[in-house]
């Protein structure tokens, strides 16, 4: 048996990675990036969306497959090619530079920044609720017709924070990432717990059981419902396709921790493993986290309603589900208690995603499809400045406000990257049969295909039924094409001493 060629050692003195991740850091990687404020929003959509309790679960419980499916047969890539970048590799090996590079591109603009930008509004936003001086509506300057408030300001700062912290070695990081996510965890799971035992609603689960499965798709606009469209036949296959965007989104970044594999103590065991592991405990979390919503709060609900039981889970108010099913437990504190719940998930969210996106743009950069000085270690043996570049452009997309639609754009893009991933496996089967496979992917070649038929058959559902999101992170991917062409003029190869 072959391995494939690892990117050429650097000299002994000059900087270079140190595999210092555990298989529990690399869990704490997975399940943090996967944990922060999705889990608590995006119920309230999906619920309008689908209508009833059972296909509520139901969405909730097909994301989880497909995710841990994904996890299970990234597994088989990541023993495989155990090097820094991830996704980025695999794809390079499997098809082309391209192809690597489109996705590479799409991670930098959106997918990874676009993440960081929004995890740290979402942070600065409950921020706001225990520091009112943080509000959305504090406006402290407009520049050019651009209003910047101080929720902005915090985000910008809280991504700069973790962007430094980052920059003073892995050890820092990985040790940030694993209080923040042994909080959360612990945190989630107390009150899920809390909501079986003490949170139950007779009268929530009585308005629950009575249309368990009856579907509806409640439409829309400006805050008001337009109608209540019945569900059946392609028309529910269709709502169940377009409500699992907020769980796609919830559950998403779980494959972070390829990026760093560079970094992973013994990664041809432990990278597969944490990607199961992880995933399946976040997994878990979620569909339980959502039994106790529907424990606690009726699914159906009236905008106009006075209380949180009228408003159900479908308008929770600002759809902060969380923050509702926590107010049926505990009362006038509930809104401070999830405050700081999504303040630790938050912050320990953004930890990981900048934490491994860097390393992206470091194994593009060896490869002369990034700015030549992101390829390069600092100091600590991480790279420094692709650190910097990424907080940067975060930053901006804080300051723009357009990052929200950017991620929506994505969503349909990302389908496709995941389609792309999966059917590599098939691809470098036939096409490396020598290389090394100490992991491989489960249920081969059954499961993996399940997996790219649903993924592809999601895709196209968002195509036709979410258009106005699709195109447009369609375009964003298709982009990167004339910027790969045309990268030999501005970009040449990162090479360090001794390369």
């Amino acid at each position: 048996m072959t391995v494939p060629p690892a990117t050429p050692a650097p000299d002994p003195g000059a900087p270079h990675f140190k595999r210092e991740m555990s298989l529990f850091d690399a869990m704490m990687i997975v399940m943090g990036a996967m944990i922060g404020s999705g889990i608590f929003i995006v119920s309230a959509d999906i619920a309008r969306t689908v209508g009833s309790p059972g296909l509520l679960i139901l969405v909730w419980v097909i994301t989880g497959v497909l995710t841990v499916i994904g996890a299970l047969s990234y597994g088989e890539l990541a023993g495989m090619m155990p090097h820094a970048g991830g996704l980025y590799v695999y794809l390079r090996e499997a098809y082309s530079p391209l192809i690597g590079f489109l996705y590479g591109w799409t991670t930098f603009l959106v997918i990874q920044t676009g993440t960081i930008a929004a995890v740290g509004v979402a942070f600065a936003k409950f921020t706001g609720l225990l520091v009112p001086w943080f509000s959305e509506r504090h406006i402290l300057w407009t520049v050019l017709g651009l209003k910047v408030s101080a929720a902005q300001l915090l985000a910008i700062a809280s991504i700069v924070v973790l962007t430094w912290l980052n920059m003073r070695g892995l050890r820092t990081g990985k040790t940030i990432q694993g209080i923040f996510t042994v909080t959360k965890t612990f945190a989630l799971g107390g009150l899920i717990l809390l909501g079986f035992l003490v949170g139950a609603n007779a009268a929530a689960i009585k308005a629950n059981w009575a249309v368990f499965w009856k579907a509806s798709w409640t439409h829309m606009a400006a805050g008001q419902v337009v109608s209540v469209e019945p569900l059946s036949g392609l028309m529910l296959l269709a709502a169940i396709g377009a409500a699992m965007v907020g769980s796609l989104f919830a559950s998403d970044e779980w494959y972070t921790v390829t990026y760093i594999a560079g970094e992973v103590k013994n990664p041809r065991k432990n990278i597969p493993l944490s990607l199961a592991l992880g995933s399946g405990i976040v997994i878990l979390l979620y569909i339980l986290a959502n039994l106790a919503y529907i424990l606690i709060l009726p699914v159906h609900g009236d905008p106009a309603a006075a209380d949180i039981i009228g408003r159900g889970i479908q308008f929770a108010p600002f759809d902060r589900v969380g923050t509702a099913a926590a107010g049926m437990i505990f009362g006038g504190p509930a809104a401070i208690i999830m405050a700081v719940l999504i303040m630790i998930s938050t912050f320990g969210c953004n930890n990981g995603l900048v934490l491994s996106g860097a390393r992206v743009y470091y194994a593009m950069a060896k490869d002369g499809l990034f700015f030549g000085a992101t390829g390069k270690l600092n100091r600590k043996a991480v790279p420094g400045t692709a650190l910097v570049v990424q907080c940067v452009w975060a930053c901006l997309l804080c300051l723009s406000g357009t990052y929200s639609d950017l991620l929506d754009y994505v969503v349909f893009a990302v389908l496709i990257f995941f389609v792309l991933i999966v059917s590599g496996i098939f691809i470098l089967r036939k096409k490396r049969p020598d290389w090394e496979r100490p992991y491989k992917a489960w249920g081969y070649p059954v499961v993996p295909a399940l997996y790219i038929v649903v993924a592809a058959a999601i895709a196209v559902d968002l195509l036709i039924f979410k258009t106005k999101n699709t195109v447009p992170g369609l375009l964003i991917v298709l982009l990167g094409i004339p910027v790969f062409l045309l990268r030999k003029r501005f970009v040449r190869p990162a090479v360090e001493p001794g390369d």
